[in-house]
């Protein structure tokens, strides 16, 4: 695997316009006290801005001043934009900063290197404890500049999209850049998926190139990741070349298509002219579940989805220079591309690559890792939050947390008690926890707590607040806004914003059927959400996970928010399953905390007691599944569609497994329904 070099190398910095010192100096003064102007420079510009609240008011009735003040000041540009937006929901058009040109690597590597070349860029926290690498922006600059002169060399080019197969690594991250530096899109897929899983998108995407490592490292245990690209690319006409590093010392068999990676780049110049971009180009598809079953490419673009990645990256998290950021999320999922790459390379950032798991070698090693590279800003997944809370506050309290000052939560809806734990034992009660709420198609973070004014409160297990820009609405069944506070319904978005995807690859029509007709006028997300009376957002779920008991609608995440808060339970997942008199029942799965011992009859009791005196006695589980484990991807997301699967038995229709962290655990749940049912 390719390591950092201490040489000095000569670089050519194509930089236009970057971010000025004074901009920076101003950013770090507004650390101490809340100022418009110095918490976002920009807004000394924007009449009558003097709060959060305001700015965020007028950057939703003023968007056009809002996103080209930020636009043209955080972004470097080789040409400038003439028109900030041409968008329209209801036609499902969504353009932004056209006219202008710039190059994402640029304003990810050159300019840094430009000022401050041995700041380091990357911490890449191995699987192997105690052995991180750290690569500085002139480093993973020569790193990404060799590889972009490699894709070239082999008839990669503008508009091409190159499948990237591989664990989260500098040389991924690389890649990614590379691609960006010569106006190639990039197509990453998880490193879990199957053969058949990473042949359909590389057809899909029609990629020439694929770039995979020998075998992957993940919890102590090697995936042979060549020997999936090479039952994948079989069934792929379009692949003429897989480049292949080394992240262990096996050596794999080698065909006419095959190129050692590194001993190729080392061929390469350290410099490569990167390619001056429209705003519009496609910078990276990534394909996400459609309620179909057929993986859909959301595209995302250049100078939209980078600024929207930074400026969340940097308002959210509170991030500032010098910072260490942890986002714990794999490169092959949205939360790796904008939390881990392009938003805190964009401003200039450390970040943490995380190749490991939370348990590996011991349930300590999230927060070994906090003291070991002094990390600031933790964002991570909550299935993992209530993993860890089944070893027991021990593993936590045994390391130094003192340099951590955000805690963020991604992936679904935090409940109550991995939120007061999350934050009592992990943030010592003084770090702020930012409950995100955002998705593949929204390109970044759209609800959350922060940034709030500086004294604002945060409700546990509640995203809250919108960001800049963001105008959330919720509709009912029938289409019609809900105006008023204290309600429930679809959570829709009103506006558009820079960061949002802009088609389905191939499949433009299923955009706009997905996405932006069932509420014409506004794009439509999927989810269920809560408005409290107070105007903050709480997520209810998707609302395909949204169970109708006798008329009743309840969300499952709801539901699980209750029972979650048992003392015994660690963690659990709810569905709804067809119920002869009540339409649909209440199914719940129960993961108990380690050490344990309880009766099944005294649980029930005791969770039916706790859901009927929180939500109602219609919400309470017709049948409760105690289990070991929940079936879940390796990003760590509960995969309610088997266990829905498993309860309908519908065995023949479970699909590729392939995906999940491990297969085994369906096995076990399918028998602890079958021992539950013969009771």
């Amino acid at each position: 695997m390719w390591l950092p070099c201490k040489c000095t190398t000569k670089y050519v910095a194509a930089i236009r316009r970057g971010v000025s010192a004074s901009f920076l100096h101003v950013l770090r003064r507004g650390r101490s006290s809340w100022n418009s102007a110095a918490f976002m420079p920009e807004s000394a510009g924007f009449e009558g801005v003097s709060g959060r609240d305001a700015l965020h008011d007028y950057s939703v009735s003023h968007g056009e001043s809002f996103w080209d003040a930020v636009a043209r000041q955080r972004l470097s540009w080789i040409r400038p934009f003439d028109a900030v937006q041409d968008c329209d929901l209801s036609q499902g058009r969504i353009k932004w900063f056209e006219g202008g040109k710039l190059n994402v690597s640029v304003n990810c590597l050159d300019r840094h290197v430009h000022t401050c070349p041995e700041r380091v860029a990357l911490i890449w926290e191995r699987d192997e404890q105690g052995s991180e690498v750290r690569y500085t922006y002139r480093e993973l600059l020569e790193m990404t500049c060799r590889l972009g002169n490699l894709l070239r060399r082999y008839g990669v080019k503008k508009g091409d999209c190159v499948t990237i197969y591989m664990p989260t690594c500098p040389l991924a991250v690389a890649s990614m850049l590379a691609c960006a530096r010569i106006g190639a899109a990039h197509n990453v897929v998880f490193a879990g998926f199957s053969s058949e899983a990473l042949a359909e998108r590389i057809r899909d995407a029609q990629s020439s190139t694929v770039i995979t490592v020998n075998q992957g490292v993940r919890g102590g245990k090697i995936a042979e990741l060549k020997r999936t690209v090479d039952a994948a690319v079989q069934s792929c006409p379009t692949v003429q070349q897989v480049f292949v590093a080394m992240r262990t010392e096996k050596q794999v068999e080698m065909t006419d298509r095959d190129f050692a990676l590194e001993e190729e780049m080392l061929k390469e110049d350290v410099v490569c002219e990167p390619a001056a971009m429209d705003s519009e180009d496609v910078l990276f598809l990534l394909y996400t579940s459609g309620s179909t079953g057929k993986p859909k490419g959301l595209v995302h673009t250049q100078a939209g989805y980078l600024l929207y990645a930074a400026l969340t990256h940097r308002y959210v998290f509170g991030y500032h220079d010098g910072d260490v950021f942890g986002c714990v999320a794999d490169i092959g999922w949205i939360t790796g591309h904008s939390y881990t790459v392009y938003g805190p390379l964009a401003n200039g950032g450390t970040t943490v690559l995380f190749e490991s798991t939370p348990v590996y070698p011991d349930p300590g090693r999230y927060w070994d890792m906090v003291e070991r590279l002094r990390i600031n800003q933790f964002y991570g997944a909550p299935t993992a939050i209530r993993l860890l809370i089944k070893y027991g506050d021990q593993w936590v309290k045994k390391y130094d947390r003192s340099s951590l000052t955000t805690l963020g939560s991604v992936g679904e809806p935090i409940n109550t008690e991995a939120w007061e734990w999350y934050n009592r034992v992990v943030g010592e009660g003084r770090c702020p926890v930012v409950d995100t709420w955002w998705q593949t198609e929204t390109g970044g973070i759209c609800i959350a707590p922060k940034p709030s004014e500086p004294d604002a409160e945060i409700v546990p297990g509640m995203a809250m607040r919108p960001f800049f820009g963001i105008k959330p609405v919720l509709m009912d069944t029938e289409g019609k806004l809900l105006t008023s506070n204290n309600t429930s319904g679809a959570l829709c978005m009103a506006q558009p914003w820079p960061g949002m995807a802009r088609t389905i690859h191939n499949n433009h029509q299923r955009f706009l059927e997905t996405y932006f007709q069932p509420y014409p006028g506004y794009f439509f997300t999927g989810d269920g959400a809560y408005r409290s009376q107070e105007g903050y957002y709480q997520i209810t779920g998707r609302l395909d996970d949204v169970i109708n008991v006798s008329g009743h609608r309840i969300g499952t995440a709801e539901i699980e928010d209750v029972v979650n808060q048992c003392s015994a339970v660690a963690e659990s997942a709810v569905i709804g399953y067809s119920h002869n008199i009540k339409g649909q029942g209440v199914y719940a799965f129960v993961v108990l905390k380690k050490g344990v011992d309880i009766q099944e009859a005294d649980l029930s009791k005791q969770l039916n007691n706790m859901v009927s005196e929180k939500i109602a006695k219609y919400a309470c589980p017709d049948f409760i599944q105690l289990a070991k484990r929940l079936p879940k991807t390796r990003s760590g997301k509960i995969m309610r569609r088997v266990l829905r699967k498993v309860v309908d038995s519908d065995l023949d229709g479970l699909g590729d497994l392939s995906t999940l962290d491990d297969p085994a655990a369906v096995q076990e749940i399918i028998e602890g329904h079958e021992k539950l049912l013969s009771k």
